[in-house]
């Protein structure tokens, strides 16, 4: 049985769409990024409106243990009913110098401000309120996969309690 070239070409155009497709959705589904800080002192404003912390993770572009507290635990965070509207969540890289305004509005950038808070090792989950303050103490590293998100969720609301001025 002959085949056509065309039938061939049109063939081979399907499949190229087709898997280009494919890995663009895949891409998609691939991104665990996290907005990153861009005004602190705005930042922060917005979840003090929110009744909540603002969370930064402290991390770097080459941090697994960083994409792992990124995919499990604050882009879920970010969609949950519960979270979505009482935090904000944003990234700080150690390693980046973009630039970012910080809780009194000045310019600096991301590996200033994460040196400012004597940010050695990542991941670092910090919680924030107005004006820079830090509400709780910060999760240092994955610690136990099993209770980051009892951490994460303990951490939330000892943030919402000390806004509250409890």
């Amino acid at each position: 049985m002959a085949v056509s070239r065309s039938t061939v070409r049109n063939t081979l155009a399907r499949l190229l769409l087709l898997s280009g497709l494919a890995l663009s959705l895949t891409a998609g589904a691939l991104d665990t990024s996290l907005p990153a800080a861009i005004d602190l002192r705005a930042e922060s404003e917005q979840a003090g409106r929110q009744n909540g912390p603002l969370i930064i993770l402290f991390s770097r572009r080459d941090c697994k243990y960083c994409e792992t507290v990124r995919r499990d635990y604050l882009q879920p965070l970010t969609a949950s009913a519960g979270y979505r509207n009482r935090v904000v969540v944003r990234q700080i890289n150690q390693d980046s110098d973009a630039v970012l305004i910080d809780f009194r509005g000045e310019t600096t950038t991301h590996a200033r401000f994460a040196s400012s808070e004597k940010i050695k090792l990542v991941p670092v989950v910090a919680f924030y309120g107005r004006n820079g303050k830090q509400l709780t103490d910060p999760i240092i590293g994955t610690r136990l996969p099993d209770f980051y998100q009892g951490y994460l969720d303990d951490a939330i609301e000892k943030s919402a309690s000390a806004l509250r001025g409890r």
